[in-house]
């Protein structure tokens, strides 16, 4: 996209800006948002002048996200409002579906891995045609119930074009609204961005968004550059906040927005306690430290990212003089107990001792880490 020589572009040629803090933020290891948090942020970000906040994931029936998705529409209404949705195979999405109608959401966003590495781990298959058809179908399940539909690349900016466009060009096909380009793992430079971007923005009917995260300090430089290159969307964070070394952060984003293309769509007066109230209600001080040498930067809590994290990592933890944590508060899962336990899960009935240290979890404060796990094991054993 040409700028003008003066910087500012017409309102109606500006991103359209997304934020993914209740969603995205409230799932990086630890974070747990609650009801009133996500009414309280949700608002902040409409006064802003954001036009769609991202709240909670629904995988299947009785979602543990349902509080949020709920207050988010009573602070803001649906219509302002998208929820992700796990993509797996054909009978779990019709299921989500069902939980996210049954919610009142009316914009979904499906996660759907399009890497050869991710593709494996989380469809059991890296074919690009099973890929395609898994999308297909999911697409198709969300337009017969009249959902809004944008459908993710999850690991999009590593899938090499010959999968990336013909993955996004069968989704429009398919009926979807609007493509999310997920940097979910940092690895481009602006000038890369542009390039994906621009492959994918040629697509007859399509409009992209981009997703990027900040490990390397480029999510808002990436951002631009992909709306320079034809996006239409991008997706930011309160105090950039969130997996992997954080997201695109908002104020960041929008000031560069103000200064670079006279852009002045958006109250910017509520940015500073936007990104307080985000990280109060992440317990995570007054300060988001971005970047691979923060102590969240390789933190995790889903057993997949800590037995496959080279599928999560450019670079491991150990190069910049970082480790590898897991990081949990409630969302504690009986696979994820088993790893951290090691040999020690021999010696207690796993899904028993799940049930009693959620319990625990869900009157207090403190973060778990693998020894504070272990250390809760022999407790549980002596009790």
């Amino acid at each position: 996209m040409a700028t003008p020589a003066n910087g500012e572009i017409p309102p109606e040629e500006l991103p359209r800006i997304s934020d993914a803090t209740l969603r995205d933020s409230a799932h990086m290891a630890g974070v747990e948002f609650d009801a009133k948090d996500a009414a309280v942020i949700a608002e902040l970000l409409v006064k802003t002048g954001v036009e769609l906040v991202e709240v909670g994931m629904v995988s299947g029936p009785d979602s543990a996200d349902a509080d949020l998705v709920l207050a988010t529409h009573e602070a803001v209404g649906p219509e302002r409002s998208l929820t992700l949705v796990v993509v797996r195979d054909r009978q779990q999405v019709a299921k989500a579906l069902d939980e996210a109608l049954r919610l009142g959401v009316r914009s979904v966003m499906f996660s759907i891995p399009t890497s050869e590495e991710h593709a494996r781990l989380k469809l059991a298959s890296p074919s690009t045609k099973y890929l395609i058809s898994v999308a297909r179908t999911a697409i198709e399940l969300a337009k017969e119930r009249g959902f809004h539909v944008t459908f993710s690349g999850e690991d999009g900016a590593r899938t090499p074009r010959e999968r990336l466009v013909p993955y996004v060009t069968a989704g429009f096909e398919a009926g979807a609204d609007r493509f999310r380009l997920a940097e979910t793992v940092a690895c481009l430079s602006p000038w890369q961005m542009e390039t994906v971007i621009g492959e994918i923005a040629a697509i007859d009917g399509a409009e992209i968004e981009i997703h990027s995260h900040n490990m390397l300090g480029m999510a808002v430089a990436n951002s631009l550059a992909a709306y320079r290159a034809g996006a239409r969307w991008i997706s930011a964070t309160a105090g950039g906040i969130g997996e992997r070394g954080g997201n695109a952060p908002l104020a960041e984003l929008l000031t560069s927005l103000r200064v670079v293309h006279g852009d002045t769509r958006f109250d910017l007066s509520h940015l500073t306690e936007l990104t307080n109230t985000a990280l109060r209600g992440a317990r995570l001080g007054h300060a988001f430290q971005s970047g691979p040498t923060a102590p969240h930067a390789f933190a995790y809590e889903l057993p997949g990212q800590l037995t496959h994290p080279e599928a999560y990592e450019t670079l491991p933890p150990e190069v910049v003089g970082n480790s590898r944590e897991l990081r949990v508060r409630t969302r504690l899962t009986t696979p994820l107990v088993r790893w951290a336990l090691g040999e020690l899960a021999d010696s207690v009935d796993v899904g028993v001792f799940t049930s009693w240290l959620t319990e625990r979890q869900a009157h207090g404060e403190d973060l778990l880490d693998r020894d504070a796990i272990r250390a809760a094991a022999v407790q549980y054993r002596s009790a």
